[in-house]
């Protein structure tokens, strides 16, 4: 269950030369672009570069889009509390993951189907935001069979620290783009 080769990256856009340094084999790629309207193009242009490369690929917050493009899964973050997806029929490989910050909202992603959830923050990010800790972030995972992955605030000091977690990966940003210009 200690597996941290399960890495999620949030981009939103598509940068071909930055996704160019990153392994395929150990990371996913999460598209959330949330402004109004979806950039299809770029979307498919996305898709067909990460089917070359093998990457995992998961639009955020728009189930349809995902499913009729034949991604890899969608991802439905926390603020969305929507089931119409569950209207669709799941196909095989297409994968349901989402976000949540508590107990009530695992709950509920639960019931939105997702089979992967990501729990966060479990580092501080800020001085004024509230996150999780080690301990409370080890007692959620304790609570769930379901896959939980790390997420918020994971930097170079702290990743170590995910071992113990009971995570079975993790998500970020800016520590993937940071180790990728390594």
């Amino acid at each position: 269950m200690h597996n941290l080769n399960n890495i999620y990256y949030f981009i939103d856009r598509f940068k071909q030369s930055e996704l160019d340094k990153l392994n395929p084999k150990k990371i996913s790629i999460i598209y959330r672009n949330y402004s109004k309207n979806d950039n299809i193009n770029e979307i498919i242009h996305l898709n067909k570069y990460c089917k070359n490369r093998k990457f995992k690929f998961y639009l955020a917050n728009n189930f349809k889009l995902a499913w009729k493009l034949n991604l890899d899964g969608a991802y439905i973050p926390a603020f969305n509390k929507s089931l119409k997806h569950r209207l669709y029929p799941i196909k095989r490989d297409f994968l349901i993951i989402g976000s949540s910050h508590n107990v009530t909202e695992m709950r509920y992603k639960i019931k939105q189907g997702c089979k992967k959830i990501f729990l966060t923050p479990i580092f501080r990010i800020s001085k004024k935001k509230k996150y999780l800790g080690l301990f409370n972030f080890r007692n959620l995972v304790s609570k769930t069979k379901i896959e939980i992955i790390a997420l918020g605030g994971i930097n170079e000091f702290n990743i170590k620290k995910l071992k113990i977690s009971g995570c079975s990966g993790f998500a970020s940003i800016s520590h993937i783009k940071k180790t990728a210009q390594k």
